[in-house]
């Protein structure tokens, strides 16, 4: 017998090792590999619609990526067969090309399309509903989950459970599971338990599709299915009222933050000066036309520039409507102190004077100021839908807020301002000019109204119409926080805003409106100074 020395022996061994590792690793380190669809393509060429039907179902659970080419060059008519040999072309604009390698047939056989009919149209498109559920995009993916959800269709069952079995997307699987389950809870032959657990996933979701879909338990159900699904009916509702609230409470929010804004240049206005300012909502047209210019300029000339138009529009609208505020002082409104009634009148007749101007250099009709694309788009919290340019208008409000404020407390002029507010006689007799003050204070209330103009050009029809629609609701709000005082003006128009859209449901846009103008007058003939009450030159007056 041949011997064998122990360091041969050694190599033999480390060379048998390395091919067993070798031979494992071409075992299990090769991706899986999609189902053969081989027999599929066979169906397809025997001209027979049942076969083609079954080959449709086949190749939608294959997995195949050559699967979804197939079943859309059968929709388009582009799919070709030849009877000798039996086999599947695509029908290219270059000739016919093999369906796997999608390379061209060198020598063409005679072929004939793949014959469809109404019972073929409808297995593509279940075929089709099949191929977006394992999708690469996952936004194709959730939206089949979710037309699957809504059908209900126990065909689609298999095509879940391989969906499923490959989802990694958390959101993806939990809208594919909720499909799973609502396909379930109506599926013959199943198990009490069984409909109830899928009644629970679907239950938890909480949103109208769910709703819909447990509110379809079939009438033969046993009462503890019955029962279970009521439960859940339930809970739902009761979610859904919640959230209905919140959103509700959201657009009061974003509501509040445009009377915010059209009104807290009115409150220094008149808590200051006095003056019933009727012309304050062509302030804020003005500011909104400004954005139209600006926005016109820019695509004419630096079309690259609109995501910055507002940003530009900003600064170019305070300072244009803050120097018509100033010029309407110095040449009306100074003349009128003291007679509130005559400057009512005569900033009416500015508010019309305003109103045609714009028509004449305008025209009537209303202007398109376009969204940046940051302002474009919403999200969801829960159930409550938030919108970017909403959203952007409550923070700019909030800005606009905090920096008048500092304005008033931390400039020279906010000094004075306050100080005539408290005692026009004793701020004149320290030596503040109180005209000076009369004047900036006008150009600075007409230059808050002209931003202001600037983010409701983003949300209504900028015409010349435009501030008509804010004026009452601007000396509701000023009169309902108290005259003159900011705070009072943000409080009391966050607090009409939501008031107005939690009435809305229940009453309706025109009777909630009436019901809180009620409201208002009431609280107004017990607290004559509104919610915040100024004290100084007010009680003197």
């Amino acid at each position: 017998m041949m011997m064998i020395s122990s360091a041969r022996l050694r190599r033999l061994s480390c060379a048998l090792l390395l091919a067993l590792c070798g031979l494992c690793g071409a075992l299990f380190s090769q991706p899986a590999v999609a189902q053969d669809i081989s027999s599929p393509l066979a169906q397809l060429a025997t001209d027979s619609y049942a076969d083609t039907e079954a080959a449709l179902g086949a190749l939608a659970l294959s997995g195949s990526p050559a699967a979804a080419g197939i079943v859309s060059a059968l929709a388009d008519g582009k799919l070709v067969f030849s009877a000798v040999p039996r086999q599947v072309f695509l029908r290219t604009e270059a000739g016919l090309v093999d369906p796997l390698t999608l390379q061209p047939v060198a020598d063409p056989p005679a072929v004939k399309p793949v014959r469809v009919n109404n019972r073929v149209r409808r297995a593509i498109e279940a075929a089709n509903g099949t191929l977006s559920l394992v999708s690469p995009d996952p936004a194709r993916r959730l939206e089949a989950a979710t037309a699957v959800a809504r059908s209900r269709d126990t065909a689609a069952l298999p095509a879940l459970d391989l969906a499923l079995s490959k989802e990694a997307d958390p959101k993806v699987k939990t809208a594919l599971t909720l499909a799973r389950a609502s396909i379930v809870m109506g599926q013959p032959g199943v198990s009490d338990a069984e409909r109830i657990a899928a009644i629970g996933l679907v239950g938890a979701e909480g949103n109208q599709d769910a709703l819909a879909i447990l509110q379809g338990v079939p009438a033969e159900s046993s009462p503890a299915v019955k029962q279970a699904a009521a439960d859940a009916i339930a809970g739902i509702e009761r979610s859904l009222a919640m959230w209905s609230m919140a959103q509700n409470v959201w657009y009061g929010l974003s509501l509040g933050s445009v009377l915010l804004l059209a009104a807290i240049g009115l409150a220094i206005t008149f808590g200051v000066m006095g003056v019933i300012n009727m012309a304050h909502g062509e302030m804020v047209m003005l500011g909104a036309y400004t954005t139209f210019v600006v926005q016109d300029a820019i695509r004419t000339y630096n079309p690259g520039l609109f995501d910055w138009s507002l940003i530009i529009a900003i600064p170019l609208a305070f300072l244009f409507t803050g120097l018509i505020g100033v010029i309407i002082e110095r040449t009306v409104i100074r003349f009128l102190y003291g007679r509130a009634l005559e400057t009512l009148l005569a900033t009416w007749g500015i508010s019309l004077i305003l109103q045609q101007a714009i028509r004449t250099i305008f025209g009537p009709t209303n202007r398109e100021v376009g969204a940046p694309s940051w302002m474009s788009g919403s999200f969801d919290i829960g159930q409550l839908a938030i919108t970017s340019g909403r959203l952007w208008i409550i923070v700019f409000a909030i800005l606009v807020f905090v920096a008048l404020l500092a304005t008033l407390r931390m400039t020279r002029i906010g000094l004075e301002m306050r100080a005539v507010t408290q005692n026009r006689r004793m701020a004149a007799s320290m030596g503040i000019r109180t005209n000076w003050v009369d004047a900036m204070t006008f150009g600075l209330g007409s230059g808050i109204a002209g931003i202001a103009g600037v983010a409701l050009s983003q949300i209504d029809n900028v015409s010349p119409n435009l501030g008509q629609s804010y004026i009452i609701d601007s000396f509701l709000v000023v009169v309902f926080g108290g005259v003159g005082n900011l705070w009072g003006t943000l409080v009391g128009a966050m607090s009409l805003g939501i008031a107005n859209k939690l009435l809305e449901p229940y009453a309706g846009a025109v009777l909630g409106k009436i019901a809180l103008l009620v409201i208002v007058i009431l609280f107004i003939q017990k607290r004559p100074r509104g919610l915040f009450a100024l004290k100084g030159r007010s009680i003197e007056a």
